[in-house]
């Protein structure tokens, strides 16, 4: 499994930028490669992208989610990863945003890809166009405040 840790501080209240964050189905609006996500539930996410010209498709449950602090994923079929997204209040309107991700390269181009670097270039682009993305509209597009526990908390 390869990991990638990175973080943007975005000019927006820890709210506005946690709410953004809970509107999945707005991630093709920022994320390079992410063609569509379709939230089957509180807890479950379907994924469809195309990285490295393969077309990706997985199944993600959220498994722990706390607002203005906390959301955390694993997948449950198709691409493997997971990963934690935690927000960070700087001041009133600054947060930071720490992404955590781990997933599994698949096939040579994939793990050519992830010795050179490609996937973390491709999520601190991805962050840079979310952090575009919220600051320019200055408010989010909805929310989800519902909390997920972690299994056994």
């Amino acid at each position: 499994m390869a990991n990638i840790e990175k973080s943007i501080d975005v000019e927006a209240p820890v709210r506005t930028v946690y709410n953004q964050w809970t509107q999945f189905e707005e991630f093709p609006s920022f994320m390079e490669g992410v063609t569509r996500v379709t939230q089957l539930d509180d807890r479950r996410l379907r994924w469809q992208a195309n990285i490295g010209g393969k077309e990706k498709d997985w199944t993600a449950e959220i498994t722990e989610q706390r607002p203005d602090e906390r959301v955390a994923w694993k997948s449950t079929s198709g691409a493997k990863n997971a990963g934690v997204v935690t927000f960070h209040r700087l001041a009133d309107r600054k947060t930071r945003v720490m992404l955590q991700l781990e997933y599994d390269p698949e096939g040579v181009t994939e793990n050519v890809g992830d010795a050179v670097g490609v996937v973390g270039s491709r999520v601190a682009r991805d962050l840079g166009r979310f952090k575009d993305y919220i600051e320019t509209r200055q408010s989010e597009t909805g929310a989800w405040r519902g909390e997920v526990r972690a299994k056994g908390l």
